[in-house]
């Protein structure tokens, strides 16, 4: 408004003077002042009411056109109205100004036309005048059609770069989540079982320590289980090195490539039965049956069976004894555990916060396979992993879109960490 207000003292000696003096087409006394402020008053609001604006104006002109036969001054206010309704007007029929902006310059054509009415003179004053009014109006027209065009560009812009800015905080948040979820897996799945195998190591060496005759044999069992503790120990905390090393800041050296193989499952099982819990292997097919796997899928049937023997220990009970069986098909590898266990309704109290069986759905869905853990006829719990192998071709292109999306994730998870930076 004080830059409206500031064109408004600009202008207004010409339209004081103009409406108050009858020479140039204005009136007398107050009723020119009326004039004057018809025109001065509107133009505080020339932007946030310009149709205000322009009806004071189109009412003032018609008083001129009425009460004065000659060009008036007063008509400067013309370009200043149609520029501020073609810019600032926010109906949508704001155009018809401008039709009435045409129809004025035919009036004031008819009306200021110097010659006599019906003389060859007259119809070229009509000419002149009605053109140079229509060249005023198209001028100041398209002037402020511009500035509008050019207000509606910049604020579609910075409404896309805001709408920018949230997709982008959203993905980072997405990203963010999906980081730590996948973290919180991979710690569930190394720190669980391990613990459990620990626990498992360290109850059995206390009972050891305090029941039977032969302080010998005592002393020797007790020492096989602090050895499987350690080398336990040992495990848990290099993998949980590695994962902790991904948040570090030079987290683009970490390893991000799968460890565990196939052929470490056995070594898993048998760790299992020197803990104490009694477990079996067996090995169906040939590996040669289907194409070759990926690194990625023979660490999700690695992390399935790791889990699925931490939950044998967790609540599977006492006396519960597990037997692990990998099956190589040509069109699917299968891997199946099953124990004797108490199963999902007698095993132990859960605190619901556990990501296994969540974690390994994720895992074996990641590469088209699908996953049942039920409760057996015969008493316990069996996990059944199902992932199709297809063609060599097929399981590359999964495990490279594994790995792509978890690149991605952490070039997220850093961008968002670079801005809070």
């Amino acid at each position: 408004m004080a830059g409206d207000a500031f064109w408004a003292l600009v202008v207004m000696p010409i339209v004081l003077i103009s409406a108050t003096d009858a020479t140039v087409g204005g009136l007398r006394g107050a009723q020119g002042l009326v004039l004057g402020a018809m025109i001065l008053v509107p133009m505080l609001w020339r932007r946030t009411h310009p149709d205000l604006f322009a009806g004071s104006v189109v009412a003032a002109h018609l008083v001129i056109l009425v009460a004065s036969d000659r060009f008036s001054p007063l008509s400067i206010a013309v370009p200043i109205v149609l520029y501020a309704v073609a810019a600032y007007s926010p109906h949508r029929w704001y155009r018809a100004w401008l039709l009435v902006a045409v129809l004025g310059s035919l009036a004031a054509g008819l009306r200021w036309a110097v010659p006599e009415p019906g003389t060859p003179q007259r119809v070229f004053a009509f000419l002149v005048v009605t053109v140079f009014c229509l060249a005023v109006v198209a001028a100041s027209w398209v002037a402020g059609e511009l500035a509008r065009q050019r207000r509606d560009n910049l604020t579609a812009l910075r409404e896309r770069a805001e709408a920018l800015e949230r997709e982008r905080d959203q993905r980072i948040r997405l990203a963010a989540e999906e980081e730590r979820s996948r973290i919180a897996r991979e710690m569930h799945d190394v720190v669980a079982h391990n613990l459990s195998v620990i626990v498992v190591q360290a109850d059995g060496a206390r009972y050891a320590a305090t029941h039977g005759a032969d302080p010998a044999a005592r002393a020797e069992i007790a020492a096989r289980a602090l050895d499987t503790i350690g080398a336990t120990a040992r495990e848990a905390l290099a993998e949980t090195r590695r994962l902790v090393g991904v948040l570090r800041s030079d987290a683009e050296a970490a390893d991000y490539a799968p460890r565990a193989t196939l052929e470490q499952i056995g070594e898993l099982v048998a760790r299992m039965a020197a803990a104490g819990v009694p477990a079996t292997y067996a090995v169906t097919g040939e590996p040669a049956a289907h194409p070759v796997l990926t690194a990625g899928a023979e660490m999700t049937a690695y992390r399935v069976v790791q889990e699925s023997l931490t939950n044998v220990v967790k609540h599977g009970g006492p006396g519960a004894s597990v037997h692990v069986q990998v099956d190589h098909r040509p069109e699917a590898l299968v891997v199946a555990i099953a124990d004797t266990g108490r199963g999902s309704f007698g095993g132990a109290a859960d605190d619901g916060a556990g990501h296994g069986l969540i974690g390994m759905r994720e895992r074996v869905t990641a590469y088209g396979g699908t996953l049942l853990a039920q409760d057996r006829m015969a008493g316990g719990f069996e996990v059944i992993a199902t992932m199709p192998t297809g063609t060599r071709r097929e399981a590359t292109r999964a495990d490279m879109n594994l790995r792509d999306t978890t690149l991605q994730d952490t070039t997220l998870h850093d961008t968002n960490r670079e801005a809070e930076g």
